[in-house]
């Protein structure tokens, strides 16, 4: 078996020298752990605030900037371009979890997010809704690896006690994104043209790759993890490593509770990123640069919540409660916590309706959090990429869905929000149920398998 050369074998045979005796174990010192993950913690964030930047330039862009020849978009139009974005990312999911379980995260993450960059630049030489339409698809396609990219990092390099939190620092990532695209996006646009935002917040992730490249490996395999923290990463009980067929993912109900999860929260944040400049614009008449203000506040209560979320199960577990009760009592918390938002389409006040809408986008980071932690949680690290591409990409096809229905029905109704918000308000308690009755004490999943073969599904449950 190799030797890891970070670890001094001790002495052995009876030497009289000091040196080679063995101290008693009370006396032995001890290794102080270096904090190498912490960097990779910091790489995953950064990767999540330029995916979230891309993202939202066409929502900023759209109400006054995005033009066609024939003249503004439509709200049908805007619609189905949010569609081609939700559709595409859904493939996208189910092809990238698989991929990044192949590949690996080093090369997967590298690949994707120059991909990504590549794609949002593009942007730049649309013309049409039906351009828009195209590039949103290819945006969308090459950014869904980034969410299961993250979470199978972060299992790779964190024990399940500090997994929460780890994922709610670089679930926050997207709301310092959140909060960056609305100040950077509208300036550039003012002054050189809405061509130009895209151009420019697409190059960024570039300059990323030359951060990743160079310093991420397995945790294994760095030379700057010390056995001290290896054995921390590697503290939960071992698991196996074999193969896990796709199609046997689908049979679990644990899969079922997270891919249900976010199928009916997924629509929602996004309607948020897509369609909150209009809203504000169509409901307070904030118009170009008015709208940093507000945007920046909603999305930075909503960086708070995400790593809020993420310490109150971690700090529940730290402090002795089990697994399930830790998530489920902060997700119930988030999902009682977004139903206020319902009364933003009322309120005249626009600082009130920004206070809503963050306290809801706070909600739903701190829920994000530990829904995606519950994959860790429940599958094995071997499966976490593919479990969590099934469920992006059945938020994304919820997305898909419900943005279509939001352009037609605010296309149809004079921009009325109301009944968009009802649902915003209270699919969390929705997903909250389903997660619940499908995983009721978040048991480990469990694959029969035999060496040298694949697994073989289960029998239905």
């Amino acid at each position: 078996m190799p030797t890891d050369s970070r670890v001094s074998d001790p002495p052995v045979g009876g030497s009289s020298s000091l040196t080679a005796e063995a101290l008693p174990l009370s006396q032995e010192p001890t290794q102080r752990a270096s904090r190498f993950r912490w960097v990779v913690l910091v790489l995953v964030f950064l990767a999540i605030t330029i995916n979230y930047v891309d993202r939202m330039v066409i929502g900023l862009l759209a109400p006054d900037y995005l033009k066609q020849p024939k003249g503004p978009l439509s709200e049908s139009e805007f619609g189905y371009i949010g569609t081609a974005f939700g559709l595409s990312y859904a493939l996208g999911q189910v092809l990238s979890g698989r991929w990044l379980d192949r590949v690996g995260v080093r090369m997967g993450y590298a690949v994707a997010l120059a991909a990504w960059s590549i794609a949002s630049m593009l942007h730049a030489v649309a013309r049409t809704a039906v351009g828009f339409g195209f590039m949103r698809s290819l945006l969308g396609l090459t950014e869904s690896p980034a969410y299961p990219a993250a979470t199978k990092t972060l299992a790779e390099w964190f024990p399940k006690k500090e997994r929460a939190l780890a994922m709610g620092v670089a679930n926050a990532g997207a709301n310092v994104g959140a909060v960056i695209a609305p100040i950077v996006v509208p300036l550039i646009a003012l002054h050189f043209g809405w061509r130009s935002a895209f151009v420019v917040t697409g190059a960024v992730g570039l300059v990323w790759l030359l951060l990743w490249i160079p310093l991420y490996r397995r945790p294994e395999e760095h030379p700057r993890v010390n056995a001290a923290e290896l054995a921390h990463i590697n503290s939960d009980p071992p698991e196996s490593t074999g193969k896990i067929r796709w199609a046997s993912l689908i049979t679990y109900r644990q899969s079922w509770a997270f891919m249900i999860g976010k199928a009916v929260t997924d629509p929602v944040w996004s309607f948020y990123l897509f369609w909150l400049p209009s809203f504000l614009k169509k409901n307070h008449n904030i118009t170009g640069t008015d709208v940093i203000l507000p945007m920046a506040v909603a999305y930075i209560m909503a960086d708070v919540g995400s790593i809020a979320g993420g310490w109150l199960s971690s700090t529940l577990m730290h402090r002795g409660w089990g697994v399930n009760s830790a998530r489920k009592v902060t997700l119930l918390t988030c999902a009682l916590m977004v139903v206020p938002v319902i009364a933003a389409v009322y309120t005249t006040h626009l600082w009130v309706a920004v206070i809503l809408v963050g306290t809801a986008l706070a909600a739903h980071q701190g829920f994000s959090s530990n829904l995606y932690t519950l994959v860790s949680d429940m599958f094995p690290k071997r499966a976490v990429a593919s479990v969590a591409g099934l469920g992006g990409m059945c938020g994304y096809l919820g997305f898909g869905l419900f943005s279509a229905v939001t352009g037609i029905i605010l296309e149809r109704n004079g921009q009325n929000y109301t009944p968009v918000f009802i649902v915003c308000g209270l699919a969390y308690l929705l997903a909250f149920a389903a997660i619940h009755l499908l995983a009721p004490k978040l048991e480990q999943a469990e694959f029969p398998e035999e060496p040298g073969f694949e697994v073989v599904p289960p029998p239905p449950r």
